[in-house]
């Protein structure tokens, strides 16, 4: 499959291109599935950091139609990783519903990076939903001392029991239901962060929701609660219809 000026794009900016193998695939819940993979190459060549995403391509009739998404427990020695997708209408959620061991899907490496702050943060305030949910505990995986307190906002009823990876000595989480296309979530998170946050230059503050809330959250992050744009890391993970 081409992959249309995107694909174009992506190469002028050094993408790397592999094709990944499905190897067996389980239902997290109703309205999210995790997919395993063989990475043809991939980490081997790339090495891997937290919150590691790749581009994935898919057929929307006829046309490429690509989407970001973060590896999930990447094992370079192995070859392996998973992909979880929540699930909706789209080419990318019919394709994962039927994925099965022996399917392959094509891949472009570009754009991602992460470093974990430095020094690092004395509080992790982090705030996402289902589509950033990997990218999530990627985040706590790699700081794991850290004290984090989590606003995770949910659609369905089975979202509230997606798999967060929590310490109770150290993390929190606050289960918000998606209402106001995400207006209820800037609340919940204006009311609670500035007593939260302490001294500024401390704390470190990562968004991942829809586009909008991203950066609505993004703005008062940096402008109201005056924190460095260091201690901001944000990314719209997708645009409300």
């Amino acid at each position: 499959m081409g992959h249309g000026w995107e694909g174009v794009v992506l190469k002028l900016m050094r993408g790397k291109d592999f094709e990944f193998t499905v190897t067996g695939a389980e239902e997290v819940s109703e309205h999210f599935r995790r997919v395993h993979f063989t990475d043809g190459g991939m980490l081997a060549l790339t090495g891997v950091h937290p919150t590691m995403w790749v581009r994935i391509w898919f057929d929307n009739a006829g046309k490429p139609h690509q989407r970001a998404y973060t590896l999930v427990d990447p094992d370079p020695a192995a070859g392996t990783f998973s992909l979880e997708f929540a699930l909706h209408e789209g080419c990318a959620s019919d394709w994962a519903r039927k994925a099965q061991p022996g399917d392959t899907v094509e891949a472009t490496l570009q754009g991602t990076g992460f470093s974990a702050p430095d020094p690092l943060p004395s509080r992790l305030f982090v705030i996402g939903d289902p589509a950033s949910l990997p990218a999530i505990n990627s985040l706590l995986d790699a700081l794991p001392k850290v004290p984090a307190t989590i606003w995770f906002e949910t659609t369905h009823a089975s979202d509230e029991d997606l798999p967060l990876r929590l310490d109770s000595a150290h993390h929190e989480v606050h289960r918000v239901p998606r209402r106001e296309a995400g207006g209820h979530l800037v609340e919940q998170v204006k009311s609670a962060l500035p007593g939260l946050l302490g001294d500024p230059s401390g704390a470190y503050v990562w968004i991942a929701c829809d586009t909008t809330t991203t950066r609505t959250l993004t703005a008062y992050a940096r402008k109201d609660l005056a924190l460095p744009k260091d201690r901001v890391n944000a990314l719209g993970y997708w645009r409300a219809a």
